[in-house]
């Protein structure tokens, strides 16, 4: 399906590097709040946020959270407890006991290796139990310096809809986005396509209709 959307767009809707921009600037302007919808106040925050974001939804992970950076501050915080007691803290995100394990392992390896500072480097963060790249990518984008470009589900969905890749690897995804899309605006292109995929987008019933983008998608269900 992705590879088909790819030869529509390139003899209809025109190369992918002439379009990105204009998709970018439309969706810049149709969703100028967009940002990272987790709620934290420094790198710390940061990362156990979107490590305990996995296989749920964000506002389940700031609610989760509110009290957890209440009681947890430091590295040390989250190895003074029992595994049970962090398992029960974190419960309702789903996976708890691994996501626990997994925070109390990094928790250590940051105070081992890292001097408890979180890496700003995706080769360092990847190294930290439970997280992945797309972890790290948001890690590091949120921290100001992106070195490559995050792919969850709603950005793999747009990115194939719009013909900007013909792969369903969320690697190779990534790979074909830093080709065309200019790297001041790899931080900037998740948030977008993460919106629009939440609010006009949608995997079963897209909006075509209403969406600034439909004479530049092949997937577009609207005649142009």
């Amino acid at each position: 399906m992705a590879r088909s959307y790819l030869a529509e767009a390139r003899r209809r809707r025109g190369p992918r590097k002439a379009r990105i921009g204009p998709i970018l600037d439309r969706l810049q302007a149709e969703h100028p709040d967009a940002r990272i919808a987790l709620a934290f106040r420094n790198d710390l925050e940061l990362l156990i946020s979107v490590m305990l974001s996995a296989q749920t939804t964000d506002v389940t992970v700031n609610r989760v959270t509110k009290p957890l950076f209440e009681k947890y501050r430091t590295p040390q915080d989250y190895l003074a407890v029992s595994l049970t007691e962090l398992e029960n803290d974190i419960r309702p995100t789903g996976t708890f006991r691994q996501k626990a394990r997994n925070l109390q392992a990094a928790m250590a390896l940051l105070l081992e290796e890292f001097d408890g500072r979180v890496p700003d480097t995706l080769e360092e963060l990847v190294r930290l139990p439970g997280v992945g790249r797309k972890t790290a990518n948001v890690v590091v984008a949120e921290q100001g310096a992106p070195q490559g470009i995050v792919v969850d589900t709603h950005i793999r969905r747009l990115s194939q809809r719009l013909g900007l890749t013909g792969n369903d690897d969320p690697v190779a995804i990534e790979r074909d986005l830093q080709r065309i899309v200019p790297r001041e605006q790899w931080a900037r292109l998740p948030h977008l396509f993460i919106w629009h995929g939440r609010r006009v987008c949608d995997a079963r019933r897209p909006r075509c209709e209403t969406c600034v983008l439909n004479d530049l998608c092949p997937a577009a269900r609207v005649a142009i």
